[in-house]
């Protein structure tokens, strides 16, 4: 009921929007996500279906990128993924124009993805976890907490790495 929606957001049927989330206009929400309090979706936000959004989570900020000069652009996240406490997911650049987050992820609290940066499926982002822009993170890798992965990395399918690693 406190929620701030904007009336041309696309929200799918069963949706649950906690308290105190806003929602800009340009977003597209899949049927029975759920919205936990203090969450803001930004304008470009794709959001698939059966999504969890924990409180404190930012998708689809502007991208911390000095080339970035308001062209419009995307964030897309797949079904059944799990966004933790205070996640942050930026919209592309025109480099790409779009960052994408799979189906079947998971980003554990505090971290980071990046403009333009490509999750396929079944990632797991660990908590504190940063990926720079224009990184590709490929089927089933797992990057442990603390991990620091520089711009235009690309993390294989099935890679594992270790807590505090930098890449």
């Amino acid at each position: 009921a406190l929620a701030n929606v904007h009336p041309d957001a696309k929200i799918g049927k069963n949706v649950t929007i906690e308290s105190f989330v806003s929602i800009s206009g340009d977003v597209e929400i899949g049927e029975g996500t759920w919205i936990a309090p203090n969450a803001v979706i930004m304008d470009g936000a794709r959001i698939g279906k059966n999504c969890k959004i924990f409180p404190g989570a930012v998708i689809g900020g502007i991208p911390q990128d000095l080339k970035f000069k308001g062209e419009k652009t995307t964030v897309e996240i797949g079904d059944n993924t799990t966004i933790r406490e205070f996640v942050t997911v930026n919209r592309g650049t025109a480099a790409k124009g779009r960052t994408v987050v799979g189906s079947n992820c998971l980003l554990q609290s505090y971290s980071h993805v990046a403009h333009d940066s490509f999750l396929r499926n079944n990632v797991i982002l660990g908590s504190y976890a940063g990926l720079a822009g224009e990184v590709e993170v490929d089927d089933y890798a797992i990057i442990s907490p603390y991990t620091a992965v520089h711009q235009f990395c690309r993390i294989g399918k099935h890679a594992f790495i270790a807590g505090g690693s930098l890449v």
